[in-house]
């Protein structure tokens, strides 16, 4: 089972790492602008790069699960593809974000359609999935057909 999901598996650890050096940033952030925790206000530059690293929690799982639904029911590649996509637009987002906050939009939306494709993709996916196993009907075969 491992080895047909290894494109997903890596993209999942690369985001994880994403994840870590964001909440890392967060720290240095705390350090140089002296905000102890329990603390999350302080001065504008850090309530910049905390709400980044927040707002890149906040969607984390849905970008997992569409991650994963999309490569094992729609098609591994374009998943992990569109995986590598999204990575990229939460560092813009993070970066941009982090300036100030009018730069975050661009690499915001294109987070948000890149998860809007994988919840299709995945929702095609499975739904052709269960056509196949309870109604014998297996959409994507028929499709190839013409």
């Amino acid at each position: 089972m491992a080895g047909n999901s290894i494109l997903l598996a890596a993209v999942s650890v690369l985001s994880a790492c994403q994840q870590s050096y964001f909440a890392l940033q967060v720290a240095r952030a705390r350090l140089k602008y002296k905000i102890t925790p329990p603390a999350v206000f302080g001065s504008p530059e850090f309530e910049r790069i905390f709400r980044a690293q927040q707002n890149c929690v906040e969607y984390y799982p849905i970008f997992m699960i569409t991650l994963w639904m999309a490569g094992w029911y729609f098609n591994q590649v374009f998943a992990t593809c569109l995986g590598l996509v999204y990575i990229y637009a939460r560092h813009q987002f993070f970066w941009g974000y982090s300036e100030a906050a009018k730069k975050r939009i661009t690499g915001f939306r294109l987070s948000l359609g890149t998860l809007a494709l994988l919840t299709i993709l995945g929702t095609l996916g499975i739904a052709n999935s269960f056509l196949d196993e309870y109604l014998d009907l297996n959409v994507a075969k028929k499709l190839r057909h013409f």
